[in-house]
């Protein structure tokens, strides 16, 4: 009994016994009961007992979970759904935009509710004591800006650099310098910080919002735009380095400095574009023999290269120098060091294609892996804006077999605008399947989230469709554009242009009146160059005839659209190919009252119309046998002065039978025709002679 008791029981490593649950083991037999059996554990006897089956545990490491891997798990299992708003739209379905403009409209409105929200809740903090959150959530409860300690201390600057009060933090290192007192240099550095971050000046209470509504104002702008445009608002956003300001004076003051003083002042110089004078700063803190941090060289990089007096060969042999100082001040690069190199080569052009290699080559040979960053960098350099794509390299290929199936997280700010250069240069080139590659690699893990903002995911899809449009079989064209439109974006009306051209190439016209009815769903109603591109496809050629109801229908419903714009506005715009296909489409569509209402139209407006739709309303007159009719089109082409008048005068005399009355209007239009044409050659000899 005592035997079969202890061979209850196993030994585990560390002394850990664990009893067995499934059927006894016998000799050197293995457990099937046991989840962690290790094959090669050997079987030693244990005396007293017939069972020799000892075996060992292997117990795994504890694997530490993140918070959110659940959510994560299930997020994996749910693909997109095409046929949905985008999430943050999904607040109030009665809100869903259908539009570009009502989209900005509407996450305008949300951000601006958010900062109201939070202004309301910081001013009076003490309404808002109450919290429900469990666990608790720190940014939803208010902020206290205003400071506690009274007294000047040095605790009182420390509570005014913490709250980011930049004036009331000087004037307090002021009275402390003024009683006498000695300030701390951690505390004097965490002072040069706050002054130095914000150039001297309090900061901007609204800036994320104004950043926020000027990145919307570039939805459509090509990518260099947007970031000539971003640049120009990060310099209205940000102060100018002024000599002599408050930090210099603090700076000068202290009796005592370290690196971290030097290092703050040299990266708060560059940051508020004073270059020159972060450089010279440089060479002091090498004379007083002290040494920079790497983000000080990353710093030192960026004003190296915006040193616009100097030729570029000067600026690189001066980037190299500074690199030269990392080695020997025992400093290691890190990614941003490289990436700086790499975005400020981009404004050397040629110049900047060599280095930018050999820069990649030294990134990986210490193991820095690239960012995302960095080949956006990459791709500019050897892709400059406006040079000749004959011109281009191979690179894009080498970069895209290099990072196919990769995922990534985030390393630099500039990460998320690798996928709209990538499929910017994918367009330049014409390369459909590398499109696909890039495309594949945004889909590819987490990578989406590196789309980018709304302008930016706007300019990558609109490159990429335009290029499928352009290169793909119209079958695919119309799949990606249902998976696509409007799950992911609203399309612009060049987008639908490309479209209707795609199906005018493929033959498949039927589908212009439902691209007609998406765009008046997308907000494009009085888009003149896609209501004139859609009646041109349609008026070009002849059709089938309840293909050509379909297409007199939309033409109805295009001029409905010029007819309310001109009762709003005062001098409304018809142009004549507008009105010489609209015409058309109702004669062909045997739409006669309508389609001769049109010529009124032509009159009204001043504007010319074509001989062949000129010989159109002459046949429909002859269908319908009706002689004033046939006056009433040379009419037309009499009062503008047209060369058909006299052609159609012949067929208006043979081709219909007219009563004296009749006879006697056509000779005389047909008098006048002669006689303005007299008059014009006239008017032309004297001016010959």
């Amino acid at each position: 009994m005592a035997a079969v008791a202890s061979a209850r029981w196993l030994r585990v490593r560390g002394g850990l016994r664990l009893p067995l649950t499934g059927r006894r083991v016998g000799v050197c037999e293995r457990s099937h009961s046991c989840r962690f059996y290790s094959g090669n554990t050997a079987c030693p006897k244990v005396e007293g007992t017939d069972v020799t089956g000892i075996e060992e545990v292997v117990i795994p490491k504890k694997k530490t979970w993140d918070k959110v891997a659940v959510l994560q798990a299930l997020a994996s299992t749910v693909n997109r759904d095409p046929t949905a708003a985008p999430y943050a739209f999904q607040d109030d379905p009665y809100l869903l935009p259908a539009s570009a403009v009502e989209s900005r409209s509407f996450l305008l409105a949300k951000k601006s509710g958010e900062n109201a929200a939070k202004f309301i809740i910081n001013s009076h903090p003490k309404y808002f004591q109450k919290d429900i959150a469990e666990p608790h959530i720190p940014c939803l409860m208010p902020e206290y800006f205003e400071p506690l300690i009274e007294d000047v201390s040095e605790a009182a600057l420390k509570e005014r650099i913490q709250l980011r009060k930049v004036k009331a933090a000087v004037d307090m290192f002021d009275q402390l310098l003024q009683a006498g007192t000695a300030v701390s240099l951690e505390t004097t550095n965490s002072l040069l910080d706050l002054l130095c971050y914000y150039g001297d000046q309090e900061p901007p209470a609204e800036y994320h919002f104004q950043q926020t509504e000027q990145s919307e104002e570039l939805e459509e702008a090509t990518e260099e735009n947007n970031e000539k445009s971003k640049g120009k608002t990060g310099h209205q956003l940000s102060t100018t380095w002024k000599t002599n300001n408050n930090a210099e004076r603090i700076f000068a003051l202290m009796p005592e400095k370290n690196e971290h003083s030097y290092c703050t002042m040299i990266r708060g110089m560059v940051k508020h574009r004073a270059h020159a004078r972060a450089l010279n700063l440089y060479t002091e803190l090498l004379n007083n023999r002290l040494h920079a941090d790497v983000h000080t060289f990353n710093a030192l990089i960026e004003a190296t290269a915006l040193i616009m007096s100097e030729r570029y060969e000067e600026r690189w042999n001066n980037i190299l120098s500074l690199l030269k100082h990392m080695v020997a001040q025992k400093v290691k690069p890190n990614l941003q060091t490289f990436n700086t190199i790499l975005k400020h080569l981009r404004r050397f052009y040629a110049f900047g294609r060599l280095p930018a290699l050999q820069t990649l080559r030294e990134m990986k040979a210490i193991g820095i892996e690239p960012s995302l960053a960095t080949y956006h960098h990459l791709i500019h350099v050897f892709y400059q804006h406006g040079s000749s794509v004959k011109g281009h390299t191979l690179i894009i290929y080498s970069i895209m077999n290099e990072l196919e199936g990769k995922t990534f997280s985030p390393m630099d700010l500039d990460d998320d605008k690798f996928f709209q250069s990538a499929m910017n240069v994918c367009s330049s080139l014409r390369d459909l399947d590398l499109a696909y590659q890039v495309h594949g690699l945004l889909n590819t893990g987490d990578n989406r989230k590196f789309i980018g903002s709304d302008s930016q995911r706007n300019f990558y899809y609109s490159k990429f469709f335009s290029l499928i449009c352009l290169m793909e079989q119209i079958d695919t064209t119309l799949k990606w554009y249902k998976d696509l439109m409007p799950s992911v974006l609203f399309p612009h009306s060049q987008m639908l242009i490309d479209l209707l051209q795609a199906l005018d190439v493929a033959n498949r016209l039927e589908m212009i009146p439902q691209i007609w009815k998406d765009s008046k769903e997308y907000g494009h109603t009085f888009r003149n160059d896609l209501r004139e591109e859609i009646l041109m496809l349609m008026a070009r050629d002849k059709h089938p005839p309840q293909l050509q109801m379909a297409f007199a229908d939309c033409a109805a419903d295009i001029k409905s659209t010029y007819e309310s714009q001109e009762a709003k506005q005062a001098a409304p715009s018809w142009p004549a190919s507008v009105l010489n296909c609209i015409a058309v489409l109702f004669l062909r569509a045997e739409r006669a009252q309508e389609a001769w209402k049109m010529l009124g139209l032509f009159r009204k407006h001043n504007k010319i119309p074509r001989s062949e739709l000129l010989n159109e309303f002459m046949d429909s007159a002859k269908a319908c046998s009706s002689p004033a009719r046939a006056i009433e089109v040379v009419k037309l082409a009499s009062a503008f002065s047209l060369p058909v008048c006299e052609t159609l005068t012949q067929r208006a005399m043979t081709d219909f039978a007219m009563d004296p009355e009749q006879k006697e209007a056509l000779g005389n239009l047909t008098a006048m025709a002669s006689d303005s044409d007299g008059d014009s050659s006239s008017d032309s000899d004297s001016e010959n002679k």
